[in-house]
């Protein structure tokens, strides 16, 4: 079988050519924005270097035990390291991975460490890293995925071979969730708009009701929240930030990209732009609000949520960030 990787396949080439040629690196840094396929391009990787049973080289079966171990992430030669309940990668997990990488591959060829979302790393667990990185053990290879390289250390992203994935062109989307996936072409091209030509991000939503309800619910906020006074954009942002833990977060970090997108379309709208809109379902609402606002507003408040976006992968007060954010929203009038 192929690796089926959509829209990846230059990168899915690449790595068949380090395979079939013998030139594995001991590093590869996955990069690109969320959903966009780099822990499922990462996976299929592992497979590929310790399948037992490839259709030919740089080809996993798909269903050896190794791979089905792999893709369940469940092999006891891929170690998996990600954010804990913090929010962040500390170093004393660096410090178990690397012990674990100490030692001989136990079942597979290769041991693999998979380090997700490398960004979340602190200082510390970056710097200890790097020991890793300059003397990888025989038999080890590290596979790390990020947001982007800005968001590392330079010393770690020089180690790595890098591979910088990006967003499938929207009528491919469409094309691959209604051929692939079955999806029905108008919710797929809505899909494809909507999550700007991320697959991984396109499936989520396909599958997961509660996905669409919660974007639902955020797109009314915003337009609420524009005509709230002071006393009741604080108590949103209280009821908003109350959850403390790392999953609060991920959801205030939701909430935020899907304002950003609003905030986005109602840029081009203003603008008479021909660009497709992010949100074209709710392209009546976001008409009438950006006819109540400049063009130059609008383009300070998407700057500003993409700032507290970054702020918020750096840990910054989550409360503190939505109360300047909603403290600085214009106040529209009642429709």
């Amino acid at each position: 079988m192929d690796w089926q990787i959509v829209g990846h396949e230059w990168a899915v080439n690449m790595l068949q050519q380090h395979i079939q040629h013998e030139k594995l690196q001991h590093a590869y840094l996955f990069t690109g924005s969320p959903g966009i396929g780099k822990r499922t391009l990462a996976l299929k990787f592992a497979q590929a270097v310790n399948c037992t049973q490839p259709t030919q080289t740089g080809q996993p079966c798909g269903t050896c035990r190794d791979c089905r171990q792999i893709q369940a992430m469940q092999h006891p030669d891929l170690s998996i390291v990600t954010a804990d309940d913090g929010g962040s990668i500390k170093v004393d997990q660096i410090r178990e991975l690397q012990h674990s990488l100490s030692l001989a591959p136990y079942q597979a060829k290769y041991r693999i460490a998979l380090l997700l979302n490398f960004e979340n790393a602190n200082a510390n667990a970056q710097n200890a890293l790097l020991k890793t990185l300059e003397e990888a053990p025989a038999r080890v290879i590290l596979l790390l995925t990020a947001l982007s390289v800005e968001n590392l250390l330079p010393t770690i992203v020089s180690r790595c071979e890098i591979l910088r994935l990006r967003p499938l062109p929207l009528q491919d989307l469409e094309h691959a969730l209604v051929q692939q996936w079955q999806i029905e072409l108008e919710k797929a091209r809505l899909l494809s708009h909507l999550t700007s030509g991320r697959l991984g991000e396109s499936l989520h939503y396909a599958q997961d009701e509660a996905l669409w309800e919660n974007r639902q619910l955020c797109m009314e906020d915003l337009g609420i929240l524009m005509q709230s006074n002071i006393r009741e954009r604080f108590s949103f942002v209280e009821s908003a930030t109350g959850n403390k833990n790392n999953q609060g977060k991920e959801e205030l970090r939701f909430r935020f990209e899907i304002w950003l997108s609003m905030w986005r379309d109602m840029l081009h709208l203003r603008a008479g732009s021909q660009a497709p809109l992010i949100n074209p379902d709710w392209q009546k609402e976001l008409t009438h609000l950006s006819g109540q606002l400049d063009i130059t507003e609008i383009n300070h408040q998407a700057a500003a949520l993409e700032q507290a976006i970054r702020q918020l992968e750096t840990n910054q007060n989550p409360r503190l960030l939505t109360e300047v954010l909603l403290l600085n929203w214009p106040v529209l009038a009642y429709a």
